[in-house]
């Protein structure tokens, strides 16, 4: 008996040891916050959290950040986490996060005096979503995907501007709506394209009407008016397409689809492009060769560069 009450007692001291010696060693280590184990108050976050901020180590600021909204969600830096918050979520390019946390904090601080940074970073989350790896770092079409972002961007921009219009963050908003525009305005010319290469002509009509009706002082209005001279042509609807070929020649005389003498060339975009190789040895077997389309960017592009290079946003010049 006394054996077993020693054996259990020296079993109860090991298992004490052990503990200390584990609590000891934890107590060492940083946590996945990068805190010290005993030394997790909300300052502390807060300050790790900046530091991180500063040194672009944007996972380990989202865990800091989150922790302190967690642990402390109505303290001192609370509400200046949850902006920093949609920061640091832009920057790991998790655009989708970044914009459901702007929602919220919008939907808890309607009043509060940053607010409007929160609908700006929603809308800068936008602006770059569905931008990948290549890019990022290599020159892209942009005006070749997938719309719905843009248009979404331009709707939050839009929301900032009409609620608060002497935002600091206005002015940005406002470049970058105009790239936006830009953007979708030539979008719906691609789509043209597209239909008269499928023989839609009236839906090509309809595109660059949408154009010249929703995207007055962009780039591709010149085009927009030769598309709709060049469908209106094909559908037999002389007058619809004078109308447009009016418009075109007085505002856009240098546009590549007029001769010198101001007459249309039909058959210019009826015509194929530039030929491949391939195109041009197999005579047509291998490759279609498609018609060319309308894009006079080279020319109308560059104008508008020069007028508005100055008051595009930086990475956007």
């Amino acid at each position: 008996m006394v054996e077993q009450r020693a054996l259990r007692a020296w079993k109860i001291t090991l298992l004490a040891v052990l503990t200390a010696i584990l609590t000891a060693c934890a107590s060492n280590q940083e946590n996945d916050e990068g805190l010290p184990a005993g030394d997790r108050n909300e300052q502390a976050f807060y300050q790790q959290a900046q530091s991180q901020l500063k040194s672009s180590q944007w996972e380990l600021a989202i865990k800091n950040l989150r922790a302190l909204e967690d642990n402390f969600p109505f303290g001192n830096y609370a509400e200046q986490a949850q902006l920093e918050l949609i920061y640091a979520y832009y920057r790991d390019y998790q655009n989708d996060a970044a914009i459901a946390t702007a929602d919220r904090f919008i939907r808890l601080h309607p009043q509060h005096r940053n607010v409007d940074y929160a609908y700006y970073m929603k809308g800068l989350a936008s602006f770059t979503e569905g931008a990948g790896l290549f890019e990022r770092f290599l020159p892209t079409d942009l005006t070749r995907r997938d719309p719905g972002s843009a248009r979404e961007s331009f709707a939050f921009f839009t929301q900032l501007i009409s609620r608060f219009p002497d935002s600091r963050y206005a002015p940005d908003a406002q470049k970058r709506m105009t790239h936006l525009r830009n953007l979708l305005a030539r979008y719906e010319i691609h789509v043209a394209n597209y239909y008269f290469k499928r023989g839609a002509y009236l839906a090509a009509a309809n595109r660059g009407r949408f154009v010249v009706e929703n995207f007055q002082q962009t780039p591709s209005v010149p085009d927009a008016l030769a598309v709709m001279v060049q469908a209106y042509h094909l559908l037999d609807m002389p007058e619809l397409g004078e109308s447009a070929l009016v418009v075109l020649r007085t505002n856009y005389p240098q546009h590549p689809a007029l001769e010198n003498n101001g007459n249309y060339n039909y058959e210019y975009y009826a015509s194929a492009g530039k030929r491949s190789l391939v195109d041009q040895l197999s005579l047509g077997l291998f490759e279609k060769s498609d018609p060319r389309g309308f894009d006079s960017r080279a020319l109308y592009n560059a104008e508008y560069r020069q007028q508005q290079a100055a008051s595009l946003p930086p990475e956007l010049q």
